[in-house]
């Protein structure tokens, strides 16, 4: 049901999105929009400018993301990811994390690929920190929050370090608390993971396919490396569209004093900006943009919670979650993830306050 729901969802919202940018964009019905929704035609101007400025700062980086993710897919196999991990809880979730700086993918295809090495054997520990981690503590990531971040540079490399801390935080207190087995004894659907309709796992298809590739050589690698390119291209771009025009909807309809209103102090903005990356659910190469859209209108702290609770915990990856894991697992990682990020936000907003 919950599947249903969210393919029918982001669906709507997708041709909603369409459908306005498209009588933005033309102009056909800027006028019946205007007297519709008492917005003068300036204010739709600028919603035009803030979408494009965002959609084409984020596409490129988006882009890369998805060739990375497809040749890392086709080169990288589940069996040498665990080779590589060494026995010792804490080294294990250290290097789970540090693994994100060789193997770049966004958590949609990592969640499936970990699924498949959690029912070989994977501790649970290791695979949530790398599922955690891998989005943020990324070559692609980083230079996506450097470019965002021109006036700011230093929040790509603050973005990485937090990132890597919650996601070893999360992936010891596991080690240490958790003792029931999380995973599903019979989710539904193929062996390979089972994701909202509508939001195919980018991995899947071409791990499925991995014998056909070396039986009929590199023209097949190449198809299926085009295949997956557009597979999550499209998937992605439909996040990035409605984030930047979600985002390009605030910036002009809600002002600065009533978004601090609304934040209500330090902490109320962390959430705020925590929830707001919940609910969009970008890739981690193109919400760095979203969140510079933002510079002036909170903290650094508040930003940095945003750049990394949304690749972490997001409403897109929360049913990819509850697809392999059980609910009561999926809530206290939530919670986890949640509470740590706020933690190290504060103490990251107060020292760049301090030293920024």
């Amino acid at each position: 049901m919950s599947s249903l729901v969210y393919r029918w969802t982001l669906n709507s919202a997708t041709i909603g999105c369409l459908i306005l940018l498209y009588l933005i964009f033309t102009g056909q019905g800027i006028g019946s929009l205007a007297r519709i929704t008492h917005v003068d035609r300036s204010q739709w101007q600028a919603i035009k400018t803030i979408f494009v400025s965002i959609f084409l700062e984020a596409l490129p980086f988006m882009l890369l993301g998805v060739l990375v993710s497809a040749l890392l897919n086709l080169f990288v196999s589940e069996a040498a990811l665990t080779r590589w991990l060494p026995r010792n809880p804490v080294l294990g979730v250290l290097c789970a994390c540090l693994l994100g700086i060789l193997l770049p993918v966004c958590e949609c295809g990592m969640i499936p690929i970990v699924r498949r090495l959690l029912r070989k054997g994977m501790p649970v520990y290791i695979g949530i920190a790398y599922i955690l981690a891998a989005p943020i503590v990324n070559p692609v990531t980083y230079f996506a929050t450097y470019a965002a971040f021109r006036t700011m540079t230093d929040m790509a490399l603050y973005r990485t370090l937090m990132g890597f801390a919650v996601a070893v935080a999360v992936g010891i207190t596991l080690y240490l608390f958790q003792r029931a087995n999380p995973i599903r004894t019979s989710a539904p659907g193929p062996a390979t993971g089972v994701v909202p309709s509508g939001h195919q796992p980018h991995h899947t298809h071409t791990h499925a396919h991995t014998h056909s590739h070396d039986a009929s050589g590199g023209s097949s690698r190449l198809l299926s490396l085009a295949t997956h390119d557009a597979d999550e291209f499209f998937e992605m771009g439909k996040f990035l569209m409605l984030g930047a025009l979600l985002t390009a909807l605030i910036q002009t309809f809600v002002s600065r004093g009533e978004l601090l209103e609304l934040s209500g102090g330090v902490l109320g903005s962390h959430l705020l900006m925590m929830g707001f990356a919940y609910l969009i659910s970008l890739c981690s190469t193109s919400d760095a943009f979203v969140a510079a859209s933002f510079t002036g209108l909170f903290p650094k702290g508040a930003l940095l919670a945003f750049l990394v609770y949304g690749p972490m915990i997001d409403f897109k990856n929360t049913l990819m979650l509850l697809s392999v894991f059980k609910s009561r697992f999926v809530v206290r990682l939530i919670v986890l993830v949640t509470l740590f990020v706020l933690v190290f936000s504060w103490l990251a907003g107060y020292w760049t306050s301090r030293h920024g």
